[in-house]
């Protein structure tokens, strides 16, 4: 996926060029060099507005990942008694 960055002056010049780059990717347009508004294909709007896509598949993160074993402590192993002295 490839990101692009336009100037708000470089977006009002050319949105031609603007949608083209947006079908390879996010379309960060600036304004005064920081970003203000990004330029999106409906489709991957879409993708990213369904709610029915899992945090795995946002992230881009391969598959079977969602499956991993995660080893947390029990929280009472990490508690220790306080020293009031």
């Amino acid at each position: 996926m490839a990101i692009t960055k336009l100037t708000s002056r470089e977006f009002n010049q050319d949105t031609g060029r603007a949608k083209t780059a947006a079908r390879s990717g996010p379309v960060f347009i600036t304004d005064r060099g920081r970003p203000a508004h990004v330029l999106l294909t409906f489709d991957d709007y879409q993708r990213l507005t369904s709610g029915s896509d899992s945090i795995i598949d946002l992230l881009g993160l391969p598959p079977g990942v969602e499956d991993a074993e995660l080893e947390t402590p029990r929280p009472r192993d990490l508690a220790q008694p306080a020293d009031l002295r």
